[in-house]
């Protein structure tokens, strides 16, 4: 239990992509991580690209910096959803002013282009956003995971395993 006492908080919206929200999720558990879910809306019902619902313990405005270590940003298409709520870029701009971990996988990286927080950072994503990585100042590098300090970034699915254990590492050395 690498993560016991950690607390997580991971995002979601409709067409999520369904191994990227969930996959992160279990591992985090797994080693004995709280995770909670953050969407629009508190007990909301959200479903995933291929069908895979996810219900919300808390809404974005209920969510609190200071009370987790890390968060995480699934890809899919919500990142596009996700990204136009000015409570959720305060969120992760937060984050990143505390240097807590940041997780993010294949679209999620809007959510921090939006965040303005890449101006330098070395990140991956997702080809198709590549161009929107680099505009906003990032350093992008085709990779199954790359880590800039506290920033844990991954382009796809069967990149997961890499990807998760690079951001439990940096979590657990997160004292």
């Amino acid at each position: 239990m690498r993560l016991k006492g950690k607390k997580v908080i991971s995002l979601v919206h409709h067409e999520f992509e369904d191994l990227e929200l969930w996959y992160p999720i279990l591992r985090l558990k797994e080693e004995g991580a709280i995770v909670d879910l953050a969407g629009e809306k508190a007990n909301e019902k959200y479903i995933g690209k291929y069908g895979v619902p996810a219900v919300s313990d808390y809404a974005y405005s209920d969510i609190n910096a200071e009370e987790y270590d890390a968060i995480l940003v699934p890809g899919g298409w919500a990142p596009d959803k996700i990204r136009r709520f000015p409570e959720v870029i305060a969120l992760v701009q937060e984050m990143e002013k505390s240097r807590k971990p940041i997780g993010q996988i294949c679209h999620a990286g809007w959510v921090l282009v939006s965040a303005k927080i890449l101006q330098g950072k070395k990140v991956t994503s997702t080809p198709g956003i590549k161009d929107d990585m680099e505009n906003a100042g990032a350093v992008w590098i085709d990779e199954p995971v790359v880590t800039d300090g506290h920033l844990v970034s991954s382009r796809r699915p069967p990149d997961l395993p890499d990807y998760m254990r690079e951001f439990i590492k940096v979590l657990e050395s997160k004292s």
